[in-house]
């Protein structure tokens, strides 16, 4: 049988001219990239963003590999592949509407800046009576729900949603290596796995309503290929509508798509092929010709003539979906334009601010804190409080490629963007103070990773039932008293601070010595890695006595999403080995002779040190205190009354939103903060990046002394310092592709809850110890945010608005990015983020290529 190449040669297998029985193809040849089923294979995968593990879990923008596409377009397409919907429901805009959260100008804004509203000639009272109805736009269905014409369907699962269940639990299985006591065999890959389960699977066609479905399952093709190519055949689909059917065969597992095109990341960091997803492709299509066997040769080909008659335009029909949502978009745009004008007057009021910030020589302390929109109300109160502190926004990796291996552990986890592969290896060593330093590094390593090995051995067990303590109730039994007593400290939470994960293990006397180090990396490696992170920081010169590298972390107990509260830009993690091991490496006194020769001089009494902001209660921690010399040690001290007025600031800024009163006592507040930390009962700790809505790339004068709510990324930068515009590409690069994603996620999970967020916390159950959550027992992996981490109960805590990017560089050094960087490009060119940039005291909008004026109305 010959390769497909043209819709003609798919004239042969007509529902009328092939067998309708479930056989298998002949034997095929090897397919090269231009084969057309290789073709709308790879388009199809090509279209899923990836969903990081639990463990590692940070914000994707779930639309990511569609970028490329105007978003009104993606938003059709998606409606009508998935049923899903990409801007916010219309009951959300009544909501707001009604609660004039949008005005009147803001809807006349966006009728005017929108083209396809001009070219409709919408007018306001059109989009406003439109509110009335929530429009769905058409959808082209699946082979599966046109044969689901059973008229007792309502009396059980639909094929849909049973399919979906059995690919769950198969997948469930196959890529859980943590969890389950008994491991199956993945050597055949997972579609072999899934066919295989399936033939043996006796209860999938009565909970279907199909008792004889086992008995042509033998005829199922063995290999993925040869599925692709059988189905497709079968389908009799005009060759180019192939990429966009198998899309919408991936939406109804997005879940798992998503996994799988996590593993496919991964891969092609490492320089790999991966090729799980299109084994999970392959699965999907192959349910729908197996049910097609079990409708009979007079019901299969009316099905699949049904079919061909829905796609035989689908151009017309995403046209229609484009035409139904202009509405939705004008609404999209006027509900940013209430934001952005408010943003717009306190940035004018900054520029001529009375509060400024103290002379450079005057500076005593500077914090270098995540650009995380949690890190702007703290670095706004510490200023406040002592002036003399300079507060930088930085990527919270603190520009170290690393990933990290804890003492003694025999796999390391990444520790910067996931767009980024670890370059270099951070470990572990015992690393005494001065007067404490009586035994060699390596005898004290030894001992501390022996030690902690024995304690790992003798808690095996519990430790593993620990991991994700929601799915383990079961089992406290067998875990014995110590078990039992971390459920009474859940149900009844202490106000103890933050533990610290990465010491679990390690015996006591080595945890205040336990350090991450480069390790062995030359001194030339240092000294450029040190230069280079120097200068993306902006300090190359004027250092304060005292430099704080500050990242963040979060604080929950009995939490399968924790992850998502520590570091985006760390991978998931907190930002605490990241900066230690830069505070340390900036102390060393070879790295500092090598940064004086290269033209950064860094002063004998300057000294850098480690800190962390717990973004749940607002707390300062810092690390290696043991090694800081005695003036540096008094300044460290001094500060503690100005975290101390800074905290209890911040706690209060954020009390209304957890429901607490902000007039509470201050020790009382931070009691509070702590046990709702504690609390294993808690769905809401804290709200992490709720809120977000601008990312600010530009000196701290721009900002200085402005209340920005908590919504703002805020990344220093000084043009000035830049004059050949690398910087800017790799903060345009990198910081604000991070920052995209974590907006898109967040609008996602708040526009489309049901595919494209993981659903309610009290229902997850934990899928193969960390890969995902079911939202139940089984279905499709739920990824994205849960439903309390959006809404507090009786509102939506998040408004789904697209990014304003506002950016303080030259107009050409902008459009330069623009030009040679695509992935940005095509962010601001298809409305993905809005990008704006300060001149002089003015801002500037970025459309179509030009730069317009913006002025307050």
């Amino acid at each position: 049988m010959d390769a497909l190449a043209s819709r003609d040669d798919l004239s042969r297998y007509s529902p009328e001219q092939s067998p309708v029985g479930l056989q298998a193809p002949e034997s095929l040849p090897e397919r090269d990239s231009t084969d057309p089923i290789e073709a709308a294979c790879e388009r199809a995968c090509g279209a899923i963003a990836p969903a990081w593990p639990l463990n590692r879990a940070i914000a994707v923008n779930p639309h990511w590999e569609r970028t490329g596409l105007p978003v009104r377009l993606v938003a059709a397409r998606m409606a009508v592949l998935g049923g899903l919907r990409v801007f916010p429901s219309r009951g959300y805009v009544a909501d707001a509407w009604s609660k004039e959260r949008i005005a009147l100008a803001d809807l006349a804004q966006a009728l005017t800046s929108l083209p396809a509203a001009r070219d409709k000639t919408l007018t306001a009272a059109q989009c406003i009576e439109a509110l009335r109805n929530e429009e769905s736009p058409p959808r082209l269905p699946l082979l599966i729900d046109v044969l689901d014409d059973d008229p007792t369907r309502d009396n059980r699962l639909t094929w849909r949603q049973a399919v979906t269940h059995q690919i769950g639990q198969t997948c469930a299985a196959y890529f859980d290596d943590s969890q389950a006591a008994w491991q199956p065999d993945r050597t055949g890959g997972l579609y072999a796995f899934w066919r295989n389960t399936l033939m043996h699977d006796h209860g999938i066609g009565t909970l279907m309503g199909l008792p004889e479905l086992g008995k042509s399952l033998g005829k199922l093709p063995a290999d993925r290929r040869e599925a692709e190519t059988w189905v497709l055949q079968r389908l009799g689909l005009p060759t180019d509508v192939w990429a966009d059917y198998l899309e919408a065969a991936l939406l109804t597992v997005n879940g798992w798509a998503s996994w799988c095109a996590y593993l496919g990341w991964q891969a092609r960091l490492a320089g790999e092929t991966d090729s799980h997803l299109r084994d999970l492709l392959a699965i999907r299509l192959a349910w729908g010709v197996i049910l097609l066997e079990s409708k009979g040769v007079s019901n299969a080909r009316r099905a699949i003539s049904l079919l061909q008659a829905e796609w035989k335009d689908p151009a017309t029909v995403l046209e229609r979906a484009q035409d139904m949502l202009v509405i939705d978009e004008v609404w999209q745009v006027a509900l940013e334009a209430g934001y952005q004008r408010q943003l717009m007057r306190k940035l004018d009021t900054t520029a001529y601010s009375r509060v400024t910030a103290a002379p450079r020589d005057a500076i005593e302390v500077q914090a270098v804190f995540c650009i995380d929109v949690r890190s702007e109300r703290m670095r706004r109160s510490m200023e406040a409080v002592w002036p003399a502190v300079q507060t930088i926004g930085f990527a919270g990796f603190f520009g170290l490629p690393v990933a990290y291996a804890p003492l003694g552990a025999t796999a390391s986890r990444p520790q910067l963007p996931a767009l980024l592969a670890p370059a270099l290896q951070l470990t572990d060593r015992i690393v005494p103070s001065g007067a404490d330093r009586t035994e060699g590094d390596a005898s004290l390593n030894d001992k501390a990773r022996r030690g902690r090995q024995r304690r790992f051995a003798l808690s095996e067990q519990s430790q593993s039932l620990g991991d994700w303590p929601s799915s383990a109730f079961s089992f406290v039994e067998a875990a014995g008293v110590g078990y039992l007593g971390k459920l009474v400290r859940w149900f009844a939470p202490s106000g103890s601070p933050r533990e610290r994960d990465d010491l679990t293990g390690l015996p006591p006397r080595y945890r205040p010595i336990c350090r991450p180090t480069l390790g062995d990396l030359h001194i030339d490696a240092k000294v450029d890695l040190a230069a280079r992170v120097l200068h993306a920081i902006g300090l190359e010169r004027h250092f304060a006595p005292l430099v704080m590298l500050v990242g963040h972390g979060s604080q929950s107990s009995n939490n399968a999403h924790a992850a998502s509260l520590d570091c985006g830009a760390c991978c998931g993690q907190t930002g605490e080995v990241n900066a230690r091991a830069l505070a340390l490496l900036l102390n060393d006194s070879a790295v500092r002779e090598g940064l004086r020769r290269c033209g950064v001089a860094i002063a004998s009494q300057t000294v850098f040190m480690a800190a962390l902001h717990n973004t749940t209660t607002d707390e300062i921690e810092g690390f290696d205190l043991d090694l800081l010399p005695p003036v540096a040690l008094e300044r460290w001290n001094r500060m503690q009354r100005v975290f101390a007025q800074a905290s209890d600031q911040v706690r209060r800024e954020r009390a209304v939103s957890l429901d607490i009163d902000p007039r509470t006592g201050s020790a009382q507040l931070l009691a509070l903060l702590r046990r709702r930390a504690n609390d294993g009962a808690q769905t809401r700790p804290e709200w992490g990046l709720a809120g977000n809505a601008a990312c600010i790339i530009a000196p701290r004068h721009r900002t200085y002394g402005t209340n920005l709510d908590g919504r703002c990324f805020l990344h220093d930068y000084d043009a000035d310092s830049d004059p050949d515009g690398s910087l800017l590409e790799s903060l345009m690069t990198g910081p604000l592709l991070v920052a995209h994603w974590i907006n898109w996620q967040y609008h996602a999970s708040t526009c489309d809850p049901l595919h494209l967020g993981s659903g309610n916390k009290v229902l997850h159950n934990v899928v193969g110890g960390r890969i995902g959550v079911f939202e139940g027992n089984g279905g499709d992996l739920r990824i994205g945010l849960a439903h309390q981490s959006l809404h507090d109960g009786k509102r939506w805590v998040h408004e789904p608005l697209r990014m304003t990017a506002i950016i303080d560089a030259p107009p050409h050094a902008i459009e330069r990015v623009l030009h040679e960087r695509n992935e940005v490009r095509q962010l601001v060119d298809n409305g993905w983020l809005h990008l704006w940039r300060f001149d002089c005291v003015n801002l500037a909008r970025y459309v179509d290529g030009q730069w317009h004026a913006l002025t307050l109305a």
